[in-house]
């Protein structure tokens, strides 16, 4: 982050307006339309397992997962990720992101899924997640962008069903 300070903290319910204004700015109207929204739409993020970054008192990135079942598999579904455009370029996304799947895997989780670009979200440890079929989420997705992470060696070995909220994640 050249000589900026750049501080990464859990999600407060406090961040909740900024992050929306935020994901406003950077994604826009269309990200209702999204298969991983839908999933979004039925079962809150896990605040101790969401992240914001912050230089200073502006905040320039976010990152949120919730719980989801695939299958009778419980899994993290990463995102949105999202970087102030200004301040993209300079580590924030992956600072975002290791953190995410650090605290995931401390706290006992052993799979994380997301839809996003393979080159980028590769670089900590995502990869496609499967030959079509295997792994369906609702609405339009592209499945070679659905990726997983295996937090636990083996974690994906016969992961296979639908995409689900998890409704009973114990938080």
């Amino acid at each position: 982050m050249n000589d900026l300070s750049l501080t990464i903290l859990a999600e407060t319910a406090n961040d909740a307006q900024a992050i929306e204004r935020l994901l406003e700015r950077t994604f826009g109207p269309g990200r209702f339309v999204l298969s991983a929204y839908r999933i979004r739409e039925h079962v809150d993020h896990v605040l101790d397992l969401s992240f914001t970054a912050w230089i200073g008192t502006l905040l320039v990135g976010s990152v949120r997962q919730l719980p989801v079942t695939v299958g009778n598999t419980k899994a993290l579904l990463l995102g949105p990720l999202t970087v102030e455009p200004p301040f993209r370029k300079h580590g924030v996304g992956r600072l975002l992101l290791e953190r995410a799947l650090a605290d995931a895997k401390a706290k006992g989780h052993r799979l994380v899924l997301l839809v996003g670009d393979e080159t980028y979200y590769s670089r900590v440890g995502f990869r496609a997640a499967a030959p079509s079929g295997r792994v369906t989420m609702p609405g339009p997705v592209d499945y070679k962008r659905l990726l997983v992470a295996e937090l636990v060696d083996g974690a994906f070995d016969g992961v296979a069903g639908a995409v689900r909220p998890d409704w009973d994640f114990a938080r």
